[in-house]
């Protein structure tokens, strides 16, 4: 399920909680809502919404972290990819194929993380996606013929050996998302709330307007947390721009 669709059915479900509670009011002998009854209502929502804004609040640092996380990690593969580029060109002219092979990685990170890369998708990258490591095969057999090439071909399986490591990383990162049991009580917690809404407040346009608008909001921040904890298949997702400007200085003599 797309974080989109998760959002839609968040504010769906709160805005029917609170539909119900304004039914249910409608219903009830009156002294089930008399004032010491609200009071008392409103006490026990308010644990609940206490909890449910911690919850809020630590989902959204956790994926801002797994965000920015996903930002440098994009930013140092880049730059090391342009740096094992210029080891491979200071090695010799005969490692142009694996410097051609390079950008060919590069290219092929680009299209599939960030050039519509679906869900679906990125599921399937375990499957056919071995990043770096026909570059690290070539390296491996490689027979320098003195010191200094020995040491240029250590850098490059050095550098290479860090970008793989980065490289799987995201891989096994970017299915997390958000705990899905932790979703459904936080989700109930929610309607919770919002049903106390319906069932204290008056029926009538302006106050169904506003519970509308804040069921959408909540459920748009439920969204936004959900799709930036998978930083490269979302909506809001990182830029590719470093990748880019590292294909760009690739190849070069």
């Amino acid at each position: 399920m797309t974080a989109l669709s998760t959002g839609c059915i968040i504010a769906l479900l709160l805005a029917s909680g609170a539909l119900i509670g304004t039914l249910i009011s409608r219903r009830l002998p009156g002294h089930h809502l008399s004032t010491e009854s609200k009071e008392a209502i409103k006490l026990a929502t308010a644990v609940v919404g206490t909890l449910s804004a911690l919850a809020l609040g630590f989902l959204v640092a956790s994926a801002k972290t797994t965000f920015d996380d996903a930002e440098t990690e994009l930013r140092d593969s880049a730059a090391r990819v342009v740096l094992l580029d210029r080891v491979l060109a200071q090695y010799g002219p005969e490692l142009l194929d694996v410097r051609k092979q390079l950008s060919g990685v590069v290219e092929d990170r680009i299209e599939r993380s960030f050039e519509g890369a679906t869900r679906l998708a990125t599921e399937h990258l375990h499957q056919d996606d071995v990043g770096i490591e026909p570059v690290q095969r070539a390296l491996r057999a490689l027979t320098p013929d003195d010191e200094v090439k020995r040491l240029l071909k250590s850098r490059a399986l050095e550098i290479s050996g860090a970008v793989a490591e980065a490289h799987w990383l995201v891989l096994e990162t970017g299915q997390e998302g958000l705990p899905g049991a932790f979703l459904v009580v936080l989700t109930f917690w929610l309607i919770v709330i919002f049903f106390t809404f319906g069932l204290l407040s008056p029926f009538n346009g302006t106050v169904i307007s506003i519970v509308v608008v804040c069921a959408v909001s909540v459920g748009g921040a439920v969204f936004i947390v959900n799709d930036m904890a998978h930083p490269y298949g979302g909506l809001i997702s990182v830029s590719d721009e470093p990748l880019r400007i590292a294909l760009s200085r690739m190849g070069r003599n």
